[in-house]
């Protein structure tokens, strides 16, 4: 699964270096840094020194103007905070997120195999293998096919948990130092993890949280010493499903500025006047995880809206022209 660590206006070199190490004794190299404040700080002194060995890390960082060209590949975001926020996604501990998104990933797992199992049974006799260890024809496993079928359809819509699988990416955003994260990157973001730790001093610099989180992270992927399990000797493989692709936090953005272009002209949005519109369509798209097709759909609606606008718009007068 992909895991990407994304900094924030990162202003301290040393901080830099910092994450890198912490995300390497986790097994993490994914890092991203959004407009951070020195455009060499990759190759700053106290980066290499606070890094300690990471260099790798380093080597493979991107820097990025701007958080969308960060987001490339994301389909799910946790934003991280101190205190919860008045507006906004769910607060939560990362532990807590984490063995809901373990859950989500097993349960999409366990549909997708009984998807694998079913194809045989919609297709003609003869034609696709049994599913290994189960019985091709009669016997118990024929009494399952129709509640099967209901948990394939599940495992195929990505609204039901089922979409949550190897094809997932989840990034963790980091604020800067002095100001944390803006309201706005907040927004996008799917929940916001919140350590629990002392309320008389909850600080932490960026180094440490991110340890923290890699470590909880770390636990919730199932440590180092979890293996894939091997395909047991004589069976055949399973079928390939189609899952749906879910669309990354990169298109969702493309496409919330699209409709928000759409219901501008319609005269839904007032732009002067926009209050949390376009933040509440991002946390609803966010809770509906759209897939790629989805985003497609949603796109040429907003095309098709944006054409009609422009036809019943009445056209331009030159004032300039002689009567």
């Amino acid at each position: 699964m992909q895991t990407r660590f994304i900094l924030l206006n990162t202003s301290h070199a040393g901080n830099v270096g910092a994450a890198a190490r912490a995300m390497k004794t986790m097994g993490f190299d994914d890092l991203v840094l959004v407009a951070p404040r020195w455009a060499n700080v990759l190759r700053r002194e106290e980066t290499i020194q606070r890094a300690s060995g990471a260099l790798d890390v380093l080597e493979k960082c991107r820097i990025v103007a701007t958080l969308d060209e960060a987001l490339d590949g994301l389909t799910h975001l946790c934003a991280t905070a101190m205190t919860p926020r008045d507006f906004g996604p769910p607060t939560t501990t990362p532990r807590e997120h984490f063995e809901m998104l373990s859950k989500q990933e097993l349960l999409a797992h366990v549909q997708q195999a009984q998807t694998a199992y079913l194809a045989p049974k919609l297709a003609p006799v003869g034609l696709l293998a049994a599913a290994p260890g189960l019985p091709a024809q009669g016997g118990t496993a024929r009494r399952g096919v129709d509640s099967g079928n209901a948990a394939a359809c599940k495992a195929s819509d990505p609204r039901s948990g089922g979409a949550w699988g190897p094809q997932t990416g989840v990034g963790f955003l980091f604020g800067s130092e002095r100001f944390g994260m803006r309201n706005e990157d907040v927004y996008r973001c799917h929940v916001c993890l919140s350590i629990p730790s002392n309320p008389q001093f909850g600080s932490l610099n960026i180094g440490a949280a991110i340890q923290v989180i890699a470590y909880e992270w770390r636990l919730a992927l199932g440590g180092f010493g979890a293996a894939p399990l091997a395909p047991v000797a004589g069976q055949a493989a399973a079928a390939p499903v189609n899952v749906p692709v879910l669309a990354d936090a990169r298109q969702v953005a493309g496409m919330l500025t699209h409709l928000e272009q759409s219901l501008v002209a319609l005269g839904f949005l007032d732009p002067a006047a926009p209050k949390k519109l376009m933040p509440r369509l991002n946390a609803l798209f966010n809770r509906a995880a759209v897939t790629q097709e989805e985003i497609h759909i949603l796109r040429g609606i907003a095309k098709a809206v944006l054409l009609q606008a422009a036809q019943k718009s009445p056209p331009a007068v030159d004032e300039s022209a002689s009567v």
